[in-house]
C-alpha cells in the first residue's frame, strides 16, 4: 500500500505532468468557442478510452477490434435506464460497466484462448454481431435510436444544454483516474506480468504466471473503463443509435489512437488522441460534405509512416530524440 501511494506522488512531482494537467484543467476558460469545447471534450474521452484499451492492446499485446461492444452497452444502458426506469445516468454508468465487465468475463474464456490475428478477428466479429442485434433489438428502439429525455440541467440527470464546461470537468477526472490506473498497473507486479504475457506468453508461463488470470483481468478491466466512457458519451450527445456506438468505426479509432501514441505506453495514448482528435473535428469543419472520411484517410496515412519508421509511435519518436 505504502509502495502505491509513493508511486502516486512520484507521478505527480513530475513537473512535466503537473504542467500539462494545469493547463489543460484552465484551457476551457481561454475562450467562448462551444466548438473548442467539443473538441477538448472529445480529445479526453478518446483519451481515456485508448487508455483502457491499452490495458489489453498495449500492456498484454492481445489487438482487440470490438471494443465498440463494450462502449455501446455502456451507452445504452445510460440511456434506457433513465429513459425507461427513471434511474440517474451515474446508476445506469455502474450498471452499464457491470455488463459490460460481465460480458468481457463470458466471451473471455473462449476468446482469449486465441492468439494473435485469431483473437483480433473473433473480437472484430463479436462487435459486429453486437451491432446487428441492437439495429433488430425493439426494446432499445433499434435502428430508429434512443434520444433522451429532456430533463432539468442539474449534476443528478448529467445533463447541461447551454453549457459544456460541466461535462468537459467530468471527463477530465474521468481521464485523469483511468490515467493514475495506468500508471499504477504499469509499474505494479501486475504490469510486468502484462508485458512477460506480451513478450512471450510460452515463457510468461515458465516462469509461473498465470497467463489466463491476468489476460482476463486485463480484458475485464479494459471492458469496465470502455463501458463508463460509452455512458458519458451517451449523456453528452444525449441521442445514440447503432451506428454511432457500437460501429467498427469506434474501435478502430480508439486502436489507431493508442499505436499512433505509442501502445504500451501510458503517455501513448494522450499524444496520439492530442493530433488524432483535433485533425478528426477540425477536417470535417475545413472541408464540409466533401470532407467525408478524409480523417480516416489521414489517419491511415499517419499509421502506416508510424509503421514503416517508428512501429513504438511518437514515443518512441521522442525518446529516440532524445537520445
Amino acid at each position: 500500500m505504502v509502495k502505491m501511494e509513493s508511486s502516486t506522488l512520484s507521478f505527480f512531482k513530475n513537473p512535466t505532468i503537473i504542467i500539462f494537467l494545469i493547463i489543460l484543467f484552465l484551457l476551457p476558460h481561454f475562450t467562448q468557442n462551444i466548438h473548442f469545447h467539443h473538441v477538448l471534450i472529445m480529445f479526453l474521452l478518446y483519451a481515456t478510452l485508448s487508455q483502457a484499451w491499452n490495458f489489453i492492446g498495449g500492456f498484454t499485446g492481445l489487438v482487440s477490434f470490438g471494443h465498440a461492444t463494450f462502449f455501446g452497452i455502456g451507452a445504452y444502458a445510460a440511456l434506457v435506464l433513465l429513459k425507461k426506469f427513471g434511474l440517474t445516468p451515474w446508476v445506469g454508468m455502474l450498471i452499464g460497466g457491470g455488463l459490460a465487465a460481465l460480458l468481457a468475463f463470458l466471451i473471455g474464456y473462449p476468446v482469449l484462448r486465441l492468439k494473435g490475428h485469431y483473437f483480433a478477428i473473433s473480437t472484430f466479429a463479436i462487435a459486429e454481431i453486437m451491432e446487428r442485434l441492437f439495429l433488430n433489438w425493439k426494446y432499445v428502439e433499434g435502428a430508429i435510436g434512443l434520444p433522451a429525455p429532456v430533463l432539468e440541467e442539474n449534476f443528478l440527470n448529467f445533463m447541461w444544454y447551454k453549457n459544456k464546461l460541466p461535462y468537459f470537468y467530468i471527463v477530465f477526472i474521468f481521464f485523469l483516474v483511468v490515467l493514475l490506473l495506468a500508471y499504477k498497473i504499469n509499474r505494479s507486479r501486475l504490469g510486468y506480468y502484462f508485458r512477460a504475457i506480451k513478450q512471450s506468453i510460452d515463457a510468461a508461463e515458465g516462469l509461473g504466471i498465470d497467463t489466463a488470470k491476468c489476460k482476463m483481468v486485463a480484458f475485464i478491466l479494459s471492458a469496465f473503463l470502455t463501458s463508463l466512457c460509452g455512458s458519458f458519451y451517451a449523456q453528452y450527445i444525449l441521442y445514440i443509435d447503432p451506428p454511432s456506438v457500437l460501429s467498427l468505426d469506434i474501435s478502430i479509432k480508439i486502436v489507431l489512437v493508442t499505436v499512433l501514441g505509442g501502445a504500451g505506453t501510458v503517455i501513448g495514448p494522450i499524444l496520439g488522441s492530442a493530433i488524432l482528435i483535433p485533425l478528426s473535428e477540425y477536417s470535417r469543419i475545413l472541408l464540409g460534405g466533401t470532407g467525408k472520411g478524409i480523417d480516416l484517410i489521414v489517419f491511415g496515412a499517419l499509421i502506416l509512416l508510424i509503421s514503416v519508421w517508428q512501429p513504438q509511435g511518437l514515443v518512441g519518436l521522442f525518446r529516440q530524440g532524445r537520445k
